[in-house]
């Protein structure tokens, strides 16, 4: 890569979870895994060899045995992949400290000051999957650019166990050919909207008027699309991330129908989200609710409060009146689930508003995490969750 420019990589596990399956229980080598279990569940991961029969992430788990009998179905371990994702991102730190997590499986790498020490891009990409395979037994695709976005599309077409470098003077013709969806925040919805304007390829959408996109799409969604076509990318690669988001759901063994069973599953999953919340020192701006029904339709809605809260009384009401508003009618529900978005630091946050009591929900939500602490989670609850003896969620 020419030398002043960014040397920015894009490091993503192959098939993670599985691969982490597989490492774990040898006897698993050369078969189709499928991570995922429950005659209710979804899959989380699919190795390759079980992808060739179709079988891709969040596709039911009854769907993907009809595809695959003889697969091998895992149930999820998320404490394992958390341990093994740490010990991935120490050899990323081990190599630059310029290191911007995605997820537990990916990351966003700036060895620009490292080439010195470790030579070009590709032979630090070398070193890194050499160094993954080696110490983890898994494999890793890297994607090299001078910028995120490049880099991102570039480990997706060097999949699995590659390394693709783009040079900046050949982005164009990299990126112009690819399908549209390829570009950030291109979802199914916007990709059928730009195909009924003619616009299929990246460089369809690079070669329509700035202005065009804007009026079709809006400000920033037409803007961003715009200069992504073009290979634009300006953002840096951030080290330190503030969470964005914590949530819970929970998909029910049969499917619930009566209001207030489904009320006092908003209320479980809004007290574990918010017991998340408070442990890592955050209060949330806005409150999302999930439901799916049973044929797998899925409803999300929204609220963003005026302060910023913390206190699970105030997120489950949040919760409870975004799903009152739906106005289901007894529609059968498969899963529900709640999101704390919009997340800031909590530290000095002043919650008080007019009217507000100086002690209230804020005090007992502390005092509650305290006993929870050196007890044990289940050693208190609110009153409607007791005679529930077992939490089910999946995250």
């Amino acid at each position: 890569m020419t030398q002043g420019v960014a040397t920015i990589l894009h490091v993503d596990m192959d098939a993670f979870f599985a691969s982490v399956a597989e490492k774990d229980d040898p006897k698993l080598k050369g078969k189709a895994v499928v991570v995922g279990a429950g005659a209710r569940g979804v899959v989380s991961a699919a190795n390759y060899e079980a992808r060739k029969f179709g079988i891709r992430a969040a596709m039911p788990v009854y769907r993907a045995k009809a595809l695959a009998p003889h697969a091998v179905f895992v149930t999820p371990d998320h404490k394992r992949y958390s341990e093994v994702s740490a010990q991935v991102m120490q050899i990323f730190e081990d190599v630059t400290p310029h290191v911007e997590p995605i997820s537990l499986d990916e990351a966003f790498l700036d060895v620009t000051g490292a080439r010195k020490l470790l030579g070009s891009g590709r032979q630090i990409a070398d070193l890194i999957r050499n160094r993954v395979e080696q110490e983890q037994g898994i494999t890793c695709s890297v994607g090299i650019a001078h910028n995120k976005f490049i880099a991102k599309i570039a480990s997706a077409h060097c999949k699995p166990n590659g390394v693709l470098e783009i040079d900046p003077e050949k982005v164009l013709d990299f990126l112009h050919p690819l399908p549209a969806a390829e570009i950030w925040g291109v979802g199914p919805k916007t990709n059928e909207h730009l195909a009924k304007l003619g616009l299929v390829t990246v460089g369809d959408i690079a070669n329509t008027p700035r202005g065009t996109l804007i009026r079709v799409l809006g400000q920033s969604s037409g803007s961003s699309l715009y200069e992504l076509a073009w290979g634009r990318d300006y953002r840096d690669v951030v080290t330190e991330h503030l969470e964005k988001s914590i949530s819970a759901s929970e998909t029910f063994d049969t499917d619930l129908v009566d209001q207030e069973e489904i009320l006092k599953e908003f209320l479980r999953l809004a007290e574990k989200s918010s017991e998340r919340m408070r442990l890592k020192g955050f209060a949330t701006n806005t409150i999302s609710i999930k439901v799916r029904f049973a044929d797998f339709s899925t409803i999300t809605r929204s609220k963003t409060v005026d302060i910023p809260i913390t206190s699970t009384q105030e997120i489950f009401e949040v919760a409870k009146y975004l799903y009152l508003a739906l106005k289901l009618d007894r529609r059968f529900i498969r899963l529900v689930g709640v999101s704390l978005d919009s997340l800031v630091e909590n530290e000095g946050l002043q919650q008080m508003v007019l009217g507000q009591r100086n002690t209230g929900w804020k005090q007992a939500d502390k005092a509650v995490d305290l006993i929870k602490a050196k007890f044990g989670r289940g050693s208190l609850r609110p009153a409607r969750l007791v005679e529930s003896a077992e939490d089910n969620e999946e995250d």
